[in-house]
Formats: structure tokens, sequence, C-alpha cells
């Protein structure tokens, strides 16, 4: 949606598919970063875009134990925004497609699923798409697979993916707050147990993290033995646990992280969690996903506006997003394997590690992590133009 947006804006005929007919999806991912914020800045949107229900996290803060430490502190960004946004995915959404339509050469169509590519002289030349009108074929200069970790585009294009593996896997669930609760984003890790509360307001969107396929495992003890679980880790939610009533109510999360090795063919480039699924950790997914968004438009604004869109061009998206998209699995990978994984296979009380010893004892070191999650390793700005159509 968001390359959608830049490119209709830099003059060029859009058309986005959404395989679904609406945007409302619970548990999707809901955080959007400094980075992001700053884009929506450049583009002139943020006033309007916090005018939507969200809240703000300054500053993330995690319980190791019975310590409590800041992990990161966002006041010293070099940003606009020097907080987390929590918002519904299905509002930004809304939000990029409300603005993206008052370009007249963008065209949203709900309903479509793109099934598999059109293809001619060994370039992709569009994709075929289910409606709810029938089977349709939408022909493209260039297509831009956004399909997500299980991308058909790029399974059809047959592009090779790198699979790092993933130690565990995520319980995503609701458990109502009380309007007097810290509004803070809290990650709550004992032995044996990883569970991570965000304030959405009128509730706090949760995440129990097991190891990889333990869910049937998990089920088959009991939802009433996951309740009481839960109200071990975070004791003030235990009077509020029996709001689960059902398994229905969590959803799981198979978390994977891979790669492309090449992100693109002559006609095509694939973006965003179709082109490298993200960890959970650090919430950077959609704000990867967003950057690579931003550098597509910049790159390949004025070469698709001449008709004149080559492989090196798209070369150029993936050379540009790589080193950040690599640097960012990394520490993830790292994460899960040295500290979430021993986490949860721990059955003695934990001791506050020396690194976040060290961020509690000096606060300024909280600004590093703070870099890292807020920004990433190479954040973006919007560098394509704002012009009239291109003649086509």
């Amino acid at each position: 949606m968001m390359a959608g947006f830049l490119l209709a804006r830099a003059g060029i005929e859009v058309v986005v598919l959404e395989k679904h007919w609406d945007f409302l999806r619970d548990f999707r991912g809901d955080t959007v970063h400094p980075s992001t914020l700053e884009v929506m800045h450049e583009l002139g949107l943020l006033e309007d875009f916090l005018q939507r229900p969200h809240q703000k996290i300054e500053r993330l803060r995690g319980v190791i134990g019975d310590t409590t430490v800041t992990i990161a502190d966002f006041a010293h960004l070099p940003a606009t925004c020097r907080y987390i946004v929590l918002m519904p995915q299905w509002d930004f959404l809304d939000f990029l497609a409300d603005n993206a339509r008052q370009y007249p050469h963008f065209k949203l169509l709900m309903d479509a699923e793109a099934t598999d590519l059109l293809t001619g002289d060994d370039k992709v030349t569009g994709v075929k798409a289910t409606t709810a009108d029938g089977l349709v074929e939408v022909h493209a200069e260039l297509t831009i697979g956004a399909d997500g970790r299980g991308s058909r585009v790029r399974d059809r294009a047959g592009l090779r993916v790198e699979d790092f593996g993933a130690p565990i896997d995520v319980f995503w669930l609701r458990i109502s707050r009380k309007p007097d609760e810290e509004a803070a984003a809290l990650g709550r890790i004992r032995a044996g147990h990883v569970f991570v509360m965000l304030d959405r307001g009128s509730y706090w969107q949760c995440a129990y993290v097991i190891p990889k396929g333990a869910s049937e495992s998990v089920k088959s003890r009991g939802l009433e033995a996951f309740r009481q679980s839960i109200a071990r880790i975070a004791p003030e939610l235990a009077d509020r646990v029996h709001e689960l009533h059902d398994w229905d109510q969590v959803k799981l999360l198979t978390v994977k992280v891979d790669r492309l090795e090449q992100w693109h063919r002559v006609g095509l480039l694939v973006i965003g969690d179709a082109a490298h699924a993200m960890s959970p950790i650090g919430g950077v997914g959609i704000n990867l996903a967003i950057q690579d968004a931003v550098a597509a438009a910049n790159i390949l604004a004025d070469a698709l506006y001449e008709h004149r869109v080559g492989l090196e061009d798209l070369a150029a998206v993936q050379k540009r997003r790589a080193l950040p998209t690599r640097m960012t699995q990394s520490l993830q990978l790292a994460l899960q394997e040295r500290v979430i994984k021993r986490v949860l296979h721990a059955n003695q009380p934990l001791q506050l590690p020396f690194t976040l010893k060290l961020l509690n004892r000096f606060p300024i070191l909280q600004r590093i992590p703070a870099r890292l999650v807020g920004l990433g390793f190479r954040p973006e700005h919007v560098r394509s133009p704002a012009r009239e159509p291109s003649k086509q």
C-alpha cells in the first residue's frame, strides 16, 4: 500500500490488489516506529495520521525475574517523533488508501487475490487474480510482490528463499486493560517464560512465547493451565485471565526468519515480508517493509515514469535494502538463540544480565537500543517526486 501510494504520488498508474474484502485482521503488526512516522512527516501526513486512535510508547521496559529495567528510551532520537505508535494495522492501511485515492491513477481492488504471474518473453508482465467477478488479468510494466511471508508471488517467480530457522513461536491473545493501569510496553521474562504486554487502550495485546512447535503440547495441558501460567508471569492479570474461555481466542504465529537470495526478475520486485520474513522481536517487520517501499519508490519512480525500468533498477533496490535487512535479522537471530531460547528452557531463577545492569546504571546507554529499534540500520527518507500522471 505504501509503495502504491508513493508511486501514484509520483505520477505513475498503480493498481493495488488486496485479497480480502477489508483490512480487518486481528494480531497483525501494529507497532509504527519513529522511522515510519518520519516518512509520514515528510509526506505532510503526520498530523492527520495521529488523529487516528493510537497509543504512544516513549520507552521500552522489561521485567527480568523481579527486576524492572528500561531497555530503550526514545527521548533523544534524532527524529520528529520520539516514540513508537501502536495503531491497528487496518487503520494504517485505511489511512494510506484514503490518501492514495486522491490520485485518479491509483486503483485499489479489494477481494482480489493474486494467484499466478503473467509472463512473456522471459519477463513478468502482470498477475492473474481471482475476484468476486471471476478471474482477471492485470498487466503491468512492473509487478511488486508484497504478499507476506507465505508469498505466492515469490513462489510463482521461482525465487529462492534462505531459511534461517527460529526456535520460537508465539501465541497472541488479548486481555482487558483497566483505565488506571500504566500505559507501557512490558516484556516479562521469567525462567521458562517470555510474555509481552502491549497497551491497546481498552485491552492488552499479549504475546506468549513458546518453543518452536510446542503449541499442541501447551494446548494439551488445558486452557485453565494456560490461564494460570499467564497469572504467574503477570500477577496483575490474574483477575482477568478468565476472559480466555476458548482456544479460538488464542492465535498462533508461526515465527519464521528467512530472506530471498534475489528479490527480482525482469518485470518483478519483491519487498517486505515476502522478501525477508522477520522475527517479531522488536516489532520491526512492518517498519522494514515501509522502508523497502520508500526505497523502491525513490529508486524506481523516474524510471517507471519514463517507461524505462530495467533489471539494474530493481537490483538497486535490493542492494539498498540488503544491508539493513541482514543486520536486523542477524540481531534478531542472536537474541532468539542466546536469550529467548535459553530463557524458555531455564528452570532456575534468572539473574539480570550484565548488559541490562549497565542499562539500568547508565541511562545514556538506553539510547543505543532505542536507535536500533526506533530508526533501524538505514532509515529511508522520501525522495520520490510528487507530480502529474505519466503519459501512457
